[in-house]
Parts: structure tokens; C-alpha cells; sequence
């Protein structure tokens, strides 16, 4: 397994190694121990599992605010995803600022998206399923979001936003700028 720090230091690249043979292949996808030697030390609780059926699904940008924030490690099994995580953290100097990382079956990247982090992705392929463990429950109550097409983040989407499929609760979260202070570093 390897470990790739991102633009922002807190966001890891994860590979995993496959060994394949006629069979297929074979792959230690999640190991505690090895994560936490390259700094992540979450303690995952939950795994959570999307199928979006259409290319241009624009999933986010989510994320839970204390007590109940989220660290994520996210993958993908069948197709392919740009993955993006936002710093939320005032006081980080990468507030506002986004890592965006293919991700997909094929590449078998996984991505570490860290707590105070919104995080989102759009699908590249139809029938894209992602798998992503969670380091605390979800709660309706702290689920929060800012909007995919903020201007201040300036992601470089790979879909129009004419052509995006969203979610009614994806296509009116607030602006970053007018998110409250949740997460201080």
C-alpha cells in the first residue's frame, strides 16, 4: 500500500497493491495498522455504498459539522469518479482551497478526505458505485453542505452545470463564504 500526500497536506492518496493471476486478483484494500503508520488514525465506523446509474451525477459537497465530522476514505468499484475534497478549517492556509483526484476501478485509488473537509464527486462513467467508510455516524442533524459550484472553490468539473445530475439539496447549498466558522485549526 502507498501512501501519496495531496496539494493539501492532510488529503492522502491511498494505493493499494493488486496481485493478479488467472484467477483475477487480490487486494488488501483497508489495513489500520499501515494507515495510521503514514497518519491516519481514524477509527472507521461505518461503510457506505452509492450507485449512480448516469455519467455526470454530481454527488456533494457534503459534510458533517462536530460533534459528528467525518474523515472518509473513499473508493471506487465499478467506474470512475473525480473526487474532490474542500478545506473548511479557518485558520488552515488552505481554507477554500480543493484536491480533486480521479478515482475508479480501473486505477484503484482510494482518496483520504480528513475531518473539517467538504467532500463531493462527480461520475465519469454510468453505473459508478462507491464504497467509503466513515469515521462517525451519519446524523440527519449535522449533515451540511456548500454549493459544487461555488465560484470561490472553482472546481474544474468535468460536467457542464446545465447537464448535471443533482440532487434538490445539492442544487441550493450555501456558498462558502456564508457557511458559520464550524471547523477552527
Amino acid at each position: 500500500m502507498q501512501i501519496e500526500p495531496q496539494e493539501i497536506a492532510d488529503v492522502l492518496l491511498v494505493v493499494p497493491e493488486r496481485r493478479g493471476d488467472e484467477r483475477g486478483f487480490f487486494s488488501e484494500v483497508f489495513n489500520a495498522r499501515r494507515l495510521a503508520e503514514a497518519g491516519i488514525d481514524a477509527d472507521f465506523v461505518q461503510d457506505n455504498h452509492s450507485l449512480s446509474a448516469v455519467k455526470g451525477t454530481v454527488r456533494g459537497l457534503h459534510f458533517q459539522v462536530p460533534p459528528f465530522e467525518q474523515a472518509k476514505l473513499v473508493r471506487v468499484v465499478r467506474g470512475a469518479i473525480l473526487d474532490v475534497a474542500v478545506d473548511l478549517r479557518h485558520g488552515s492556509p488552505t481554507f477554500g482551497r480543493h484536491v480533486a483526484v480521479e478515482l475508479s476501478a480501473a486505477n484503484w485509488r482510494q482518496l483520504f478526505v480528513p475531518r473539517g473537509f467538504a467532500h463531493g464527486f462527480c461520475t465519469l462513467e454510468p453505473d459508478t458505485e462507491v464504497l467509503y467508510k466513515v469515521d462517525a455516524y451519519y446524523s440527519p442533524e449535522h449533515d451540511k453542505g456548500v454549493h459544487w459550484r461555488d465560484p470561490e472553490i472553482a472546481i474544474d468539473w468535468p460536467v457542464a452545470e446545465d447537464a448535471a445530475v443533482l440532487s434538490a439539496k445539492d442544487r441550493v447549498q450555501p456558498l462558502l463564504r456564508d457557511l458559520p466558522a464550524w471547523f477552527v485549526r
